[in-house]
């Protein structure tokens, strides 16, 4: 629950301190005190947007800090600790929390949770373990379709919940199967069109037959060719000078005749010298040889051997035109064929997701089933209770109907559900989009929420007008319903009735002064004659008329009768 909350420079109210705790608490005050400026304030601390405009004019920012009494351990400590912050033991397995929210006129805003600075949406996501809040706007969301499904899913219970659960996964199920059928037969031309082209370009590379590093192998062979007879004289020039074959000396014979040189004599270093020259005698023996070879290989070249390697060099550079490089073209080569045999099983892919998709539908069929007959079962009782609490509400003659129907498949469901009143016998029942008038809104709106909280309980309840458009014995009604809802959960109703006010346990009034210059709100707890005067005021204007006295202490003291 909440315990106290304060409010600084937010829109008319300078400087606040609201005790709120358990119960019923009502907040009254004349219009434009800044009664709406609570709620503002308390949409802050539940993580809702922030509006510089709601900085009261002169102010440098609004602030917003608040303290909830929260279960030592449980969802809500978790999430403040994973948000780095933490809750102050009270030592009866209960736990205060401090929260806090500031915006300033430029419109930067800060948040604070357990005592350290955390992203507003980990107020968000704490308001839905605390707090329900309801306004005139919440009203019209209940004309709408998903907001009273919303309503029969809560009053469902575990029921409803596990059939929605398992529809979900199964609808997860079959859109991601729909989606990628969808998806393949939208790409086939696109596949089928890459499927033509890599074909081209693998028969082009298995034509072609290239060889790892054979381009630049042939880029060698060619420079050669082109440089043959440069090549030749120079091996041979070479050859001649190290075989003896020429007219000249040659570098064997001077090796042989030094070696033997060196052997003639018994030294042990010239010794080693001669198996040096006898190695180097071998080397050029070797190297004569290979000489040899070469033009040999030099000889054996044709005219045409030139043309021959440019042909061949030209199909290798089609190929790195085409791939970027010849290793890029030998990957194709070796990868495309698996992509290939992909691309060209489209007709089997899509028979055997067109079976996924039916196994999926058929699946999603049945949880759609059990989900409508869990919400038809629901939607029965939630009549008949809701029924129950409008006659209770001032509405004695009304009956309320929620209707389950076939409807277009979504996440939620394939079910249309309609939450229908007749507001008097003999008339039919209609939408309560159409057919509930302002008051008649906000009474069922309140009937289902007390209805829900017996089995799905809110820890927090906050009405902003929720008794708009209704009084008299309709307001009376609201009042004690409010009151009976304070018995499980914590209640707090901003009200312009005295009616409603009478049955709260904490009235707290929004005093509005002015110094001619600029309008400022405190907000005081009321009890005793203060109360009897407030109440007063709400019934006629006039807090020191004795006959509005005499009415507010009759109406105060309907509090009693609320068990």
């Amino acid at each position: 629950m909440i315990e106290e909350m304060r409010l600084r420079d937010l829109g008319v109210i300078a400087e606040a301190t609201l005790p709120i705790g358990p119960g019923f608490t009502a907040i009254t005050g004349e219009t434009g005190a800044g009664k709406t400026m609570v709620v503002t304030g308390l949409g802050l601390l539940l993580g809702q947007r922030a509006d510089s405009g709601a900085v009261r004019a002169g102010a440098a920012q609004a602030t917003v800090d608040g303290v909830w009494i929260v279960p030592e351990d449980g969802p809500v400590a978790d999430r403040v600790r994973e948000a780095g912050g933490d809750v102050e033991p009270l030592g009866d397995g209960s736990a205060e929390l401090f929260v806090g929210r500031s915006i300033s006129s430029e419109g930067r805003g800060r948040a604070s949770v357990g005592g350290r600075s955390a992203p507003a949406g980990v107020l968000a996501d704490l308001a839905d373990e605390l707090v329900v809040v309801h306004g005139q706007s919440d009203q019209l969301r209940l004309r709408s379709a998903a907001a009273q499904r919303d309503a029969l899913d809560r009053f469902g219970g575990e029921p409803v919940r596990t059939a929605r659960d398992e529809y979900r996964r199964a609808f997860e199920r079959w859109r991601e199967a729909d989606r990628e059928l969808t998806q393949l037969a939208a790409d086939r031309d696109a596949r089928a069109s890459e499927a033509d082209e890599l074909r081209t370009q693998l028969a082009d590379i298995e034509q072609a037959g290239p060889q790892p590093g054979e381009d630049v192998e042939l880029t060698q062979r060619a420079e050669r060719l082109a440089n043959a007879e440069e090549l030749r004289l120079a091996a041979a020039s070479a050859h001649e000078a190290l075989s003896g074959e020429g007219d000249g000396p040659d570098a064997s014979a001077l090796l042989a005749e030094a070696r033997r040189s060196l052997e003639r004599v018994d030294d042990p270093v010239l010794e080693d010298l001669a198996g040096q020259v006898a190695d180097l005698g071998y080397r050029t023996a070797d190297i004569a040889a290979a000489l040899a070879g070469y033009l040999a290989d030099l000889d054996e070249t044709g005219p045409h051997e030139l043309a021959a390697v440019e042909e061949r060099r030209s199909v290798l550079a089609g190929l790195v035109r085409a791939h970027g490089s010849l290793d890029a073209a030998l990957d194709l080569l070796e990868t495309g064929s698996s992509r290939l045999a992909e691309l060209e099983d489209d007709s089997e892919r899509i028979e055997r997701l067109t079976a996924e998709r039916d196994a999926a539908a058929s699946a999603l069929d049945d949880t759609a089933a059990v989900l409508t007959r869990a919400r038809t079962e629901a939607a029965g009782r939630l009549g008949t209770a809701v029924t129950t609490e409008l006659r209770a509400l001032a509405m004695p003659d009304a009956r309320l109907e929620v209707s389950v129907s076939p409807g277009a498949a979504s996440a939620a469901g394939r079910d249309d559900v309609a939450i229908l009143l007749s507001p008097h016998p003999g008339a039919e029942p209609r939408a309560v989009s159409k057919g509930a008038s302002g008051g008649e809104l906000s009474r069922v709106m309140l009937a289902i929420e007390v209805v829900i909280a017996g089995v799905d309980p809110v820890p927090t309840f906050v009405f902003d007008e929720v008794d708009a458009g209704i009084g008299g014995a309709a307001a009376i009604e609201v009042g004690r319903r409010l009151a009976r809802l304070s018995h499980s959960s914590q209640v707090i109703a901003v009200t312009h009735l005295a009616q409603v006010a009478a049955f709260a346990t904490n009235h707290l009034s929004v005093v509005k002064a002015n110094d001619g210059s600029v309008t400022a709100s405190d907000v005081r707890r009321l009890d005793g004659p203060q109360r009897e005067a407030e109440m007063a005021r709400l019934l006629s204007g006039m807090p020191d008329s004795e006959a509005a006295l005499t009415h507010a202490r009759e109406l105060l003291s309907l509090r009693s009768e609320v068990h």
